[in-house]
């Protein structure tokens, strides 16, 4: 865990950095040529740094212990990093489309638009290396924060592909338009990128499991009860950040030993944490199978 916190907490500190040189050029480029296109993949640019700042925050407050008040550790907090950059995102983009029509009615003006397209371009280079290698880390430690943050910054990446290809084309046709117009479609595919991250945060809080872990989890559990002639129920799962709790019944002959039974329900246990890519946190429930429809009958009554 110690590792995994000092690689993540290194990425996302490095997206920081990052994100800081990738405004000034932005802004740089921007105050050359006065590009809405420009201007927008700038915009971008502040919420990435606002958002990475909370992600710092949030990711140093994931690694809390758990404590009296948050009995289950503080990971919830890396679904709030990504709403709020999500929320950023659209915000971002709502500012870039307004920007944009208005351009469009009030009218256009570019300059330099030779410099401006080659600071756009390398700015969006090192943001595709950047980016690629954040969500890496994040699915190598499990960490929906880097994950949330990489995506964030390929999602730059391709806007500012997209504004140098705008760029191109108004300064090979001299047709001014295509600026602001290239600069709403980027915003909207910047739009469609913050609402999946909240969509994301919203499930995370909301308890939704992904399908392929629960899957893997199943897998496990059916081998090997199966091979020590045992079953079980009520296998249910929620994930925390990086970490993942799982609660199951587990199904022994009436008679056997406490000591028996918890013996085998620890190894299943380790079995599963070591089967799976992720930090996971495992609860089992004892029962006897003979007295199990009995005992729970009693107890819903």
């Amino acid at each position: 865990m110690n590792k995994d916190k000092s690689t993540q907490m290194f990425a996302i500190r490095l997206s920081f950095a990052f994100g800081i040189l990738m405004l000034a050029m932005k802004w740089y480029a921007y105050f050359l040529t006065g590009s809405t296109a420009i201007l927008s993949d700038a915009a971008e640019s502040v919420i990435h740094i606002i958002g990475v700042g909370f992600a710092v925050f949030s990711l140093w407050y994931s690694f809390k212990p758990a404590d009296d008040e948050h009995t289950y550790g503080h990971h919830k907090i890396n679904y709030f990093s990504a709403g709020f950059e999500g929320a950023l995102i659209i915000l971002a983009a709502i500012y870039i489309i307004y920007i944009s029509i208005n351009r469009l009615i009030v009218g256009i003006e570019i300059t330099n638009l030779d410099k401006g397209t080659y600071f756009t371009f390398a700015a969006s280079v090192i943001n595709l290396v950047l980016g690629g290698y954040l969500v890496w880390k994040g699915k190598k430690t499990n960490s929906i924060i880097l994950i949330a943050n990489g995506k964030h910054v390929l999602t730059d990446a391709w806007t500012s592909f997209g504004v140098v290809a705008g760029l191109l084309l108004t300064w090979i046709t001299g047709w001014l338009p295509f600026d602001p117009i290239v600069a709403i479609v980027v915003a909207l595919n910047i739009l469609w990128s913050g609402g999946k991250l909240v969509r994301q945060s919203v499930g995370g809080l909301m308890d939704e499991v992904d399908k392929n872990t629960t899957d893997s989890i199943r897998t496990i559990l059916d081998k090997e009860v199966a091979s020590k002639n045992l079953e079980y129920h009520q296998l249910k799962l929620r994930e925390s950040g990086n970490v993942v709790w799982i609660e199951f019944h587990l199904l022994f002959p009436t008679g056997t030993l406490l000591d028996d039974a918890h013996s085998v329900a620890t190894e299943l246990e380790g079995i599963i944490k070591k089967n799976l890519d992720r930090h996971a946190n495992i609860i089992t429930h004892l029962e006897p199978v003979e007295l199990h429809d009995d005992i729970h009958s009693d107890y819903h009554k």
